[in-house]
């Protein structure tokens, strides 16, 4: 009994163990967490994009015009749709078979259905209550009391499949396909801004960055001169030098600062959570993406092919064309006679009443001026021959599009390559000058002079791969790329990025 109790202890204390210990291993990972925080994840361009895609404005409401366009297709529906109708119907007469000329009360009550199809027909079926005295000729049952109603009338040539509602029906049909068009072309907008003030958002830190770098080297220096020259080393004169390089390199930076502020104002309009702009912090800023090469003649040759059918301004034009198509087959169709054929029961109760049942008819309009439909021919004619030359604009600006972009992203690429070989022997020159001052060989304003050069040279630098991306950003935007359905997830990549506090 001793050596089982013994061994019920010893497995409730190995049970036990890794709980005894684990509030000491979650105290230490969380002494551990907080001793090397992770840094933030930078903020990348397809980061922004979604973010575009889930919670603008712009794009929302530019989404409502599929509600609109379901709408007007319902409301062209309305047209065709049957309609339950109940009509009663009494007259008093004088019967001119009584020759007492008595006065009689007769009807009808009909019950029945009016229906149309969009090709014209129309026609109505249901069935005809007797009230008083009446005659009944066709169609007659219970005892002449009650009749079939069939009726049907048929427009022969003009209104022969097309007609106003059937061509209202057809717009609507096209409503949709718009109301997509509308959509791509606010998202394709959207985009192209986004990313061309994401890149001048990145753009403005990195200056701010190298004023406040430049800011920081003027200011130890300044520290410098003024212990040399209290100890007799060089002029009070260089001291006030260095004092105002300070205080220019102080301005610089105050004006890189506001440069900030306003791209972050401007940035957060395209950054919306809960309705309301995000300002991104400048720890989520990221570094310029490597210069890629150029796509090839085939690439950029297939992308033109494909743009002058994706570009919305393209499909837009294709659709303004149907539209026209349909008010000029309607307009040539005003300028048929019109003929059309009546099959229906007789719906007055004196002429029910007097024996008149079913009434058969063929009518026959010839218009002989026209100058209505003819103008309207005209104009629909003129619209389509207007759109055929503004379509072939449209597509020939979308090859200029796509050759200006690759030229833009040609010639930034260029001056990237030229912007760092000129930043590099605006470092070197620097690092001399600064090796000559420390000798004594040379004095602070040429000192200061290669400084302001290397600030430019990195200016120059940053302004040119900005560029870069901005002239990638606007190839995608001459190609269609982005009047495409959004992308559901869009994955981040995460590393550490140096913002511009460390030093």
């Amino acid at each position: 009994m001793i050596r089982l109790r013994t061994v019920i202890v010893l497995a409730a204390l190995l049970c036990a163990a890794p709980f005894l210990e684990l509030p000491a291993f979650a105290a230490a990972a969380a002494a551990d967490g907080n001793a090397k925080a992770l840094p933030p994840i930078p903020l990348s361009l397809d980061e922004v994009l979604a973010w575009v895609d889930r919670s603008h404005p712009l794009l929302k409401g530019a989404g409502t015009e599929k509600v609109v366009a379901r709408g007007r297709m319902l409301k062209a529906l309305g047209a065709f749709e049957p309609t339950l109708v109940n009509d009663s119907e009494i007259e008093r007469f004088i019967s001119s078979s009584d020759p007492s000329r008595s006065v009689q009360t007769a009807g009808f009550n009909d019950t029945f259905l009016d229906f149309r199809d969009p090709s014209g027909f129309k026609g109505m079926a249901g069935y005809r209550r007797v009230i008083g005295n009446a005659k009944i000729p066709d169609l007659a049952f219970d005892g002449n009391r009650e009749q079939i109603l069939v009726g049907a009338s048929m427009p022969l040539l003009r209104g022969l499949m097309v007609n106003p509602e059937n061509a209202e029906l057809q717009r609507s049909g096209l409503a949709d396909p718009r109301a997509d068009v509308q959509v791509a072309q606010t998202r394709q907008d959207l985009f192209l801004a986004g990313a061309s003030q994401y890149w001048d958002w990145i753009a403005a830190w990195k200056f701010a960055d190298i004023h406040k770098r430049a800011l920081k080297v003027a200011e130890d220096r300044y520290k410098q001169v003024e212990g040399r020259a209290k100890a007799g080393a060089v002029a009070p004169l260089d001291v006030v030098e260095a004092n105002q390089e300070v205080q220019r390199r102080r301005e610089a930076f105050i004006a890189a600062t506001r440069l900030v502020e306003q791209e972050q104002y401007k940035f957060s309009m395209f950054l919306w959570e809960r309705d309301t702009p995000i300002v991104p912090g400048g720890e989520r800023v990221a570094d310029f993406p490597r210069v890629t090469s150029l796509p090839s003649a085939e690439t950029v040759l297939a992308d033109k092919i494909n743009a002058k059918a994706a570009r919305p301004e393209i499909r837009a034009i294709s659709i303004e064309a149907q539209l026209n198509n349909i008010d000029l087959e309607l307009a040539k169709n005003n300028l048929l006679p019109s003929l059309d054929a009546e099959a229906t029961p007789s719906r007055t109760p004196e002429k029910f009443v007097l024996g008149l049942g079913y009434k058969f008819g063929l009518e026959l309009r010839i218009p002989f001026m026209q100058r209505r439909s003819k103008g309207e021919v005209l104009e629909a004619q003129g619209k389509a021959d207007r759109l055929v030359l503004v379509q072939l604009f449209r597509q020939q600006q979308v090859a200029v599009d796509v050759d200006n972009s690759l030229s833009a992203m040609e010639r930034a690429k260029e001056r990237i390559a030229a912007a760092q070989q000129s930043l590099q022997m605006a470092r070197t020159l620097e690092e001399g000058e600064r090796f000559r001052f420390s000798l004594g060989a040379t004095s602070v304003l040429f000192v200061n002079l290669r400084e302001r050069n290397t600030v430019d040279s990195e200016a120059q630098w940053i302004r040119a791969q900005s560029d870069y991306q901005k002239a990638l950003a606007m190839y995608q935007w001459a190609i269609g790329a982005w009047a495409k359905a959004p992308a559901s997830v869009v994955p981040v990549s995460y590393q550490p990025q140096r913002t511009f506090d460390n030093k």
